[in-house]
């Protein structure tokens, strides 16, 4: 299927779906109008989750593993090198040292960018007290951005809310290049699920961000390929 929509680069569809075959039907039914996409755990865990993976590689699409990695150093290089190696375009790991050195190293010469999990979306500033923070979130967040810019990992994930922040640890530290990939967006009086931290297409982009995931917004609509059409016309706004 090939839609006559407008698309963007930009925009990762999260296919935060039950099923490996809900999955590929919504892909099929967006055909064009969606060039990235998200496999997360759900399907990721499935048997055939991470074929599937493959074949929307296969496809043409910019494909992102959202594996979270969080191991021992080794486990992590272990399982960095395996995801690189099958071919996967966007990988992450959780944002601690030890974890993002030993995926640079596990990922090598291969074209996988490593993404660093700063603090979940999900997570306020009194769900960071209850675990255990001192810190509150945008403390946290600029703490693994530089982190992470040590460890050479090629982008973070964090909130829109910090995206203006890390965009500028970044451009201090010589990485404009760095990528900023947001998840927590919203359109315009979207419902936020359980999402905390949020901010729409366009401010996500103002702030700084250089991808944004969006899950729910597109693929709980009655017209998927509408939704992800009109996430794009605000995205192609802010250049």
């Amino acid at each position: 299927m090939t839609s006559p929509l407008l698309s963007d680069p930009r925009l990762i569809v999260g296919l935060d779906l039950p099923s490996i075959e809900a999955a590929r039907a919504l892909v099929e039914r967006i055909g064009n109008g969606v060039e990235s996409y998200k496999t997360g755990l759900t399907l990721l865990a499935r048997p055939g989750g991470v074929a599937f993976a493959h074949e929307l590689r296969a496809m043409g699409k910019t494909v992102f593993q959202d594996w979270k990695l969080h191991d021992i150093g080794a486990q992590v290089e272990g399982a960095a090198r395996s995801v690189a190696e099958g071919g996967c375009d966007l990988l992450t790991v959780h944002a601690e040292p030890q974890v993002m050195r030993a995926a640079v190293k596990g990922r090598g010469g291969h074209d996988t960018k490593i993404l660093a999990v700063t603090v979940m979306t999900s997570l306020s500033d009194e769900d960071l007290k209850e675990i255990g923070y001192s810190a509150k979130a945008a403390d946290l967040v600029e703490a693994r951005v530089r982190q992470a810019l040590d460890c050479g990992v090629d982008g973070v994930v964090s909130s829109p809310l910090e995206a203006a922040r890390v965009k500028e640890i970044a451009v201090e530290a010589g990485r404009p290049d760095f990528l900023i990939v947001t998840p927590g967006v919203r359109p315009a009086g979207g419902d936020l699920g359980d999402q905390q931290r949020v901010a729409t297409p366009a401010a996500a982009l103002r702030a700084g961000a250089t991808h944004l995931v969006v899950a729910r917004p597109v693929i709980a609509d009655e017209n998927p390929v509408m939704a992800a059409a009109r996430i794009a016309a605000e995205m192609d706004g802010v250049r």
